[in-house]
């Protein structure tokens, strides 16, 4: 069965947003979030879970797995309110500032979770999750994703993640072959444009952070280093800088002209690529409707996105969601079931048929990708390696401010080299790690 395009227009919504999500959703430092003291056995459970575009079949999953908690629950009855996205940062400050009027579980974008941890609005799991049978197959990037400092913080929900789609008219025409190194994605981009003008070979964004952190990680650099309050940044590294220049190299007249590509984020490559202006482009498995509703469909293909050495694939960003229970819950027990049952291995399968979201579990993602040839792709890419960002409160002041995106377009500007703009990035970062304490 293919997933309708509403379907998958949520999918993509949803984790778009999780990857977003880091720049307006972090919480303040709260005032009044300390733990309850109670653990009620009986009552209302409340749940903020997210809003997406053709909401309807999330919530039959849900509805689902919540029949199925209250019918192992006696006396205990859940109220679901699903929130507006663009009001969430609003309404979980609220939440972690007033536990009277709070919920006890709520889903959040998998980059917030070091921030909600610092102001004190999440309940360490640690002992609950290392008990929870199912814990044990999911995968490590989603489990350190509720992680911070070795305690668990949450339940992974879903996850997103990116590879490489490639036009296969184009390549057929010209004789290509799919690139299996960096080395060749760059000259295979340049050959397109060179032989096709109104085309970007690759489709690249100044803008496009979550697109270049592959290049870095697979020449051997790191974000940052160090953990907790302890982080420091590692961009100007030599590693870093070798793959800050491996993607900087692909803005130019010769592949994406920087006047025309320094500015595009994520979601104008993936226009680019859907409306067959670009060869290829780096693109999320939430990134397919798009793609599939574009003047391309049918003549293109997706692989991983090549490494530094053939054969291997560049480690990319784990975007995605998580749920958590509430420091201030009153009904921590059945608070944590509950959150059990609504990231459960049936409802992550079953929401990935509704809306198309990756389940965080290796055994789930093998079936859904039997069921799903599309996601195979996105698949491998996770098993092969993923990575998340620094697990640091600071992490959403330095998304917030632009700190890498304006790094990659002063290079592309000409405004500065690499060795000057990644060591000015790196300053910038570490006065953010010192301010989160």
């Amino acid at each position: 069965m293919k997933l309708s395009a509403p379907r998958i227009r949520a999918a993509r919504t949803a984790a778009a947003l999780a990857a977003l999500v880091v720049a307006t959703a972090c919480a303040p430092q709260t005032s009044d979030n300390s733990s309850s003291g109670k653990d009620e056995k009986s009552g209302t459970l409340r749940v903020w879970l997210f809003q997406e575009v053709g909401n309807k079949p999330k919530e039959k999953v849900v509805d689902a797995a919540v029949a199925a908690f209250e019918k192992a629950h006696k006396g205990a009855r859940v109220n679901i309110e699903y929130i507006p996205v663009e009001t969430r940062a609003q309404r979980i400050k609220a939440a972690f500032n007033d536990p009277k009027s709070a919920p006890d579980v709520i889903e959040y974008g998998n980059t917030d979770t070091a921030g909600y941890v610092k102001d004190g609005g999440l309940a360490d799991i640690s002992g609950e999750f290392a008990a929870w049978d199912e814990a044990k197959d999911t995968d490590p990037t989603a489990r350190q994703s509720v992680t911070v400092d070795g305690k668990v913080y949450g339940a992974p929900y879903f996850v997103g993640v990116r590879a490489l789609y490639y036009r296969t008219d184009v390549f057929k025409e010209l004789d290509l072959t799919v690139p299996k190194t960096q080395a060749e994605l760059a000259e295979t981009a340049r050959r397109i444009h060179a032989a096709k003008p109104d085309l970007y070979g690759l489709a690249v964004g100044g803008a496009y952070t979550y697109g270049a952190m592959p290049f870095i990680w697979a020449n051997g650099g790191e974000l940052a280093q160090g953990k907790g309050g302890s982080y420091a940044s590692a961009i100007d590294s030599a590693e870093a800088r070798k793959g800050i220049k491996a993607y900087t190299s692909l803005f130019g007249d010769t592949n994406c002209p920087a006047a025309k590509c320094a500015g595009m984020g994520g979601n104008d490559t993936v226009t680019a690529f859907a409306s067959g202006k670009a060869a290829m482009a780096i693109g999320g498995d939430f990134s397919h409707a798009a793609v599939e509703a574009g003047t391309v469909k049918g003549e293109y293909a997706v692989v991983p996105l090549p490494g530094v050495k053939a054969g291997s694939v560049a480690p990319a960003f784990a975007g995605g969601n998580n749920l958590g229970v509430l420091k201030s819950t009153a009904h921590r027990t059945l608070a944590v079931d509950l959150m059990e049952q609504l990231a459960s291995k049936k409802t992550q399968s079953e929401l990935f048929d509704a809306m198309g979201f990756l389940p965080t579990y290796t055994d789930v993602r093998e079936q859904v990708a039997d069921r799903e040839p599309f996601v195979a792709p996105f698949v491998k890419t996770l098993a092969s390696g993923a990575r998340f960002v620094p697990a640091s409160p600071a992490w959403a002041q330095i998304d917030a401010s632009l700190v890498l995106p304006t790094m990659f377009q002063e290079i592309v500007s000409g405004k500065k080299d690499v060795a000057k703009a990644s060591a000015d990035a790196a300053k910038k970062m570490n006065d953010a790690f010192s301010s989160a304490g």
